[in-house]
């Protein structure tokens, strides 16, 4: 019988963050503030109400509602004051929850409204990681983040933000994606964005398995080469469950390939990718050692942080610090960053402080 670990002591625990959305995470009493400054209307201004109210507006069932709660985020990110305080923030928030690596994406194309250029959107959120970075590291706690930049699948600029990510490659840019709804955009609609990625020796992901299945997994892999899959849950329509469980050719593909999988547990759980985290396919998933990962996704919308993940699949499945560790090794492991600084994170940071907590 594995011992319950409490959620103060996760916290405590460093944990690597893959995928998470930098408008998905601001602070509410920063909403609040931003908001007045350019004018935007808010449905409360009380910070508490309007966390509150992004959780329930998020928890919907729908991705494509779930999608909708961005327009007030993204609405006050539109100065690079404003993407500066929130990146900064980020780093902040992500390094008091334990966070030793992070991935954090946005698109920069959704903050031109008050005429920022794509390299000053850009070059605002790189200055608030290292200045969130900076103020952590002061007060004891460090991280490391990584920027992806993500191009909108609904939209035409894919081949444009990719050479925008290449282009700031030296400067905290380590990735990139698209996102958005699924259905009716298929990633190959952006290949011409993915083969330059590829003659540029650069890293993506791509989301994909989320609200659509299989072969949004098999075009973003086969025919895009990702990298990575954010979301990559529907992979499990690919396996026979049973006693012994038998994996499809493209799940085992997946799995033979240690192609990882970016999972956000309570984000599919509001979308309807999964019905509850006692049933999110993450627990047969570990169970078969595919290359999983725990994500946050957005975690305004779903009122969570990797430790609250963390605590809920520990709840849920029985885990404790083996298996903790295990899943942040994976997200370690799968970093877009080189591999003797990622080889440094494990063996310096992680390792040492898990070996305490598995005695």
């Amino acid at each position: 019988m594995v011992a319950r670990i409490r959620y103060e002591d996760i916290v405590k625990a460093p944990k690597a963050l893959l995928h998470d959305h930098l408008d998905g995470g601001l602070r509410p009493a920063t909403i609040v503030d931003l908001a007045a400054e350019v004018g935007h209307e808010l449905p409360t201004t009380d910070p508490v109400a309007l966390g509150r109210w992004f959780v329930a507006a998020a928890d919907s069932g729908s991705l494509e509602r779930y999608l909708e709660t961005f327009a007030h985020t993204v609405a006050v990110m539109q100065t690079a004051s404003a993407l500066r305080r929130v990146a900064r923030e980020c780093a902040l928030d992500l390094a008091a929850d334990g966070v030793v690596y992070a991935e954090v994406r946005f698109a920069p194309e959704q903050h031109l409204e008050r005429n920022l250029t794509l390299d000053e959107v850009v070059e605002a959120v790189l200055a608030g990681f290292v200045e969130g970075s900076a103020l952590a590291a002061e007060v004891g706690t460090p991280i490391r983040v990584g920027t992806l930049l993500t191009a909108m699948r609904h939209a035409a600029r894919s081949q444009e933000i990719a050479e925008l990510a290449v282009r700031h490659r030296d400067h905290g840019v380590v990735g990139f994606d698209i996102a958005g709804a699924e259905a009716g955009f298929p990633p190959t609609r952006h290949l011409d964005a993915f083969e330059y990625l590829q003659r540029e020796n650069f890293h993506f992901t791509i989301h994909a398995g989320e609200a659509f299945g299989l072969p949004s997994i098999w075009q973003a892999i086969q025919w895009c080469g990702a990298d990575r899959l954010g979301h990559g849950v529907r992979i499990v329509d690919d396996i026979t469950p049973g006693p012994e469980p038998v994996l499809g050719r493209l799940a085992a593909y997946v799995r033979d390939k240690r192609i990882p999988l970016e999972l956000c547990p309570s984000s599919n759980v509001q979308t309807g990718a999964a019905a509850s985290i006692a049933e999110h396919p993450i627990g047969l998933l570990r169970d078969l050692r595919f290359r999983v990962t725990v994500n946050t996704d957005n975690r305004l919308m779903s009122g969570t942080s990797v430790s609250r993940e963390m605590a809920l699949l520990c709840e849920a499945f029985g885990y404790g610090w083996r298996e903790v560790q295990w899943f942040t090794i994976n997200a370690m492991k799968s970093a877009f960053i080189p591999f003797d600084q990622r080889l440094r994170i494990i063996d310096e940071v992680i390792k040492p402080a898990y070996a305490k907590l598995l005695v």
